[in-house]
């Protein structure tokens, strides 16, 4: 089993950075590919960013494209969101995830996640 531990959220003004962590811990072998998502209030969860095992490959969704990057340090088993620029919009719980075991492209449908983390609040004030 796989533990996920996401920590970096807050509160931001408009304009500001956050960077999100996801420590991983327990039996991740396998488990190559690692994504964001996000859920608002009353909204369902939706995809946000993906990366491969080396990194090499990153898949966002448009509405991160430019202002948010994924990465991972393997060696801490770790991955990481930078997130720059951040509208009222990006207000949610942010949520890692580890894809199912030996999925090695990057995914970003829901069910091809089956581990997550307890999720972290981001809100962005205007």
């Amino acid at each position: 089993q796989v533990q996920l531990v996401e920590s970096g959220g807050g509160l931001v003004q408009a304009g500001g950075s956050l960077r999100l962590s996801c420590a991983a811990s327990g039996r991740t072998f396998g488990r190559y590919v690692r994504s964001w998502f996000r859920q608002a209030p009353g909204k369902e969860r939706e995809f946000v960013a993906a990366i491969n095992w080396s990194g090499d490959s990153t898949y966002y969704h448009d509405s991160a494209k430019g202002r948010f990057t994924i990465s991972r340090d393997n060696a801490k088993n770790t991955m990481y969101l930078q997130m720059n620029s951040l509208k009222p919009e990006d207000t949610a719980v942010y949520y890692c995830a580890a894809a199912r075991p030996f999925v090695v492209g990057v995914v970003i449908g829901l069910n091809q996640y089956d581990c997550w983390g307890q999720g972290t609040q981001v809100t962005v004030s205007s």
